[in-house]
């Protein structure tokens, strides 16, 4: 099982995701009735999608971590699922956006913004 499947798992189980197919057409995603939270694209790879004021908030301490990768101007940012502790900091950042998207879709009647997919070019870690 590789680390996206087993973040898609624990994840599949909280009562406020629902899996589905991502709208960008690659992969699977976990969605509330308002928003796409996470997509997962590959088995060592997943966008999660956040708030404008979510990430203004965090987007520093995200930057000093080595598994998260952010296009300028995107609400999604890019997990790179390595070890363990990569899909521990992934749930903690779904929660993060699962409580930032609680009041409903940032832009009501719209289409989900972009997920970073093809954006992001993501290569591996020394070991």
């Amino acid at each position: 099982m590789t680390l996206a499947q087993r973040a898609l798992e624990r994840l599949d189980a909280w009562p406020d995701l629902t899996a589905g197919p991502a709208s960008c057409g690659t992969g699977r995603a976990l969605r509330t009735p308002n928003s796409e939270i996470v997509h997962f694209h590959t088995g060592h790879e997943a966008d999660l999608h956040l708030t404008s004021r979510a990430l203004q908030r965090i987007c520093h301490d995200l930057a000093e971590s080595t598994a998260i990768r952010m296009v300028p101007g995107s609400r999604w940012v890019t997990v790179h699922l390595d070890c363990d502790a990569d899909v521990d900091l992934l749930l903690s950042l779904v929660s993060v956006a699962l409580q930032a998207h609680q009041a409903g879709p940032a832009h009501p009647g719209s289409t989900p913004a972009a997920c970073n997919f093809h954006r992001v070019t993501v290569l591996p870690r020394g070991r």
